[in-house]
């Protein structure tokens, strides 16, 4: 066995191949399997964990990021409480082209916020009214909307109607089309009450917004207010791509007007982005743990092939072949067993997010999760980044156990038994 280099090789991969082939009926084949099923569960819980804490950080933040928007800009308010009404705004033509000609911007939209008090019947409910105008991109809310229709705008006067939350509707025991009274209260203790129309009951799955927030028209807020019809409480801007939402914030924080502020949603919810941020490193450690376990039972499985197959490595000594020569068939037949459970692993994680992208029969509490089905997002580079990681570092720790051939002597292993 002393041919050059890559006859060598041939031998090695021959060898390698024919162990792998003719392995039936060794103890190590038991062995073989329990390896190959470990990793490809290693393999499959991996895509499974990043394809569902995809889904579901882009299902939580498209939520927050389509009620409120990625940035919200207001005037001289920095450090005002995040869901008290605003002070007033004149909309600024300065602030609006800069907005219109930002790059990274998709859209923004004007809104104001006001307290009321809701009265059904027997029912009270204190709700938080953010106003609206017609400009405002109802096709991004629609997976929110569950009854009824959004709101219907008047130009001469404000609108009645009142989109309202399922937990408010259910407060009050109100339905879509029925009418209620809203209070309105001064600082001097005093109040306007105004009827207003159900005209849709929506659901975003986030306790925080359901339920404390309706929807009226912004003309409404300006009547209770006495604010001017170009006075505003502020702007939300939505970004054409999220993850450039600290970056746009900090330019924008930097290049508005003296007196105006940016501030992003992150910084406004830091509570529900803390969470997910949470998740993120859960699933890391996750991951870790699942390569370490692939890894640890493929070096088993390498282990128990070699004390297996013991005898043949004395022979192969006997006739001539190298230490480094033995090691490669032994890593061929363990790169073989890695292959075919990381394939498997791989149709498996992919075969469960299709499956529940399908049918979504991973279901989860809502109140605790935002969503009521686990959500899916397959990034395909990291399925093959799981893949390609997973078999370089079991080959590069696979060499370790290897060197137990080099203290193997051809005489005592072929009379092993």
């Amino acid at each position: 066995m002393k041919g050059n280099k890559k006859s060598r090789l041939n031998i090695s991969l021959f060898i390698a191949r024919r162990i792998a082939k003719y392995n039936k009926g060794h103890f190590s084949s038991f062995i073989i399997k329990l390896a190959t099923g470990a990793t490809a569960l290693s393999i499959a819980v991996m895509i499974v964990a990043l394809s569902f804490l995809n889904g579901f950080q882009q299902e939580i933040s498209q939520k927050v990021f389509g009620f409120w928007g990625h940035i919200r800009i207001q005037k001289s308010i920095e450090n005002k409480v995040t869901i008290a009404e605003e002070y007033p705004i004149n909309q600024d033509t300065t602030v609006e082209n800069y907005l219109s000609n930002c790059g990274s911007l998709k859209s923004f939209e004007r809104f104001a916020t006001r307290s009321a008090i809701l009265k059904y019947n027997t029912g009270i409910q204190s709700v938080l009214f953010k106003g609206i105008d017609k400009n405002h991109d109802f096709e991004r809310m629609s997976p929110f909307l569950k009854k009824g229709k959004w709101l219907n705008f008047n130009d001469s006067s404000y609108s009645s109607d009142l989109v309202i939350s399922l937990n408010t509707a259910k407060q009050l025991e109100i339905e879509v089309g029925d009418s209620m009274l809203a209070f309105f209260f001064k600082e001097d203790g005093s109040k306007r009450v105004r009827k207003l129309k159900v005209s849709g009951i929506f659901k975003t799955g986030i306790e925080d917004y359901d339920k404390n927030f309706a929807l009226c028209d912004i003309n409404l807020i300006r009547r209770m207010n006495n604010w001017d019809n170009n006075q505003i409480g502020g702007y939300e801007v939505f970004l054409k791509d999220y993850k450039d939402i600290n970056q746009v914030n900090e330019k924008m924080y930097a290049e508005l007007p003296q007196g105006w502020y940016s501030k992003s949603i992150e910084e406004i919810q830091p509570n529900i982005f803390d969470w997910l941020n949470l998740q993120g490193q859960i699933k890391n450690i996750l991951i870790v743990i699942m390569f370490i376990v692939a890894i640890v039972n493929l070096i088993t499985c390498l282990i128990i092939l070699v004390l297996d197959r013991t005898r043949m490595t004395g022979v192969l000594k006997a006739l001539g072949g190298d230490n480094w020569m033995i090691q490669r068939i032994f890593l061929y037949n363990t790169s073989i067993i890695a292959l075919k459970g990381i394939l498997l692993g791989t149709f498996i994680g992919l075969g469960l997010c299709f499956l529940q992208d399908l049918t979504g029969f991973i279901t989860l509490d809502e109140e605790a999760y935002f969503i009521s089905k686990a959500s899916v997002k397959i990034i395909w580079w990291q399925v093959v980044l799981v893949d390609v990681m997973a078999f370089l570092f079991s080959m590069a720790t696979l060499i370790i156990p290897t060197l137990l051939i080099r203290k193997t002597k051809a005489v005592k292993a072929i009379s092993f038994r």
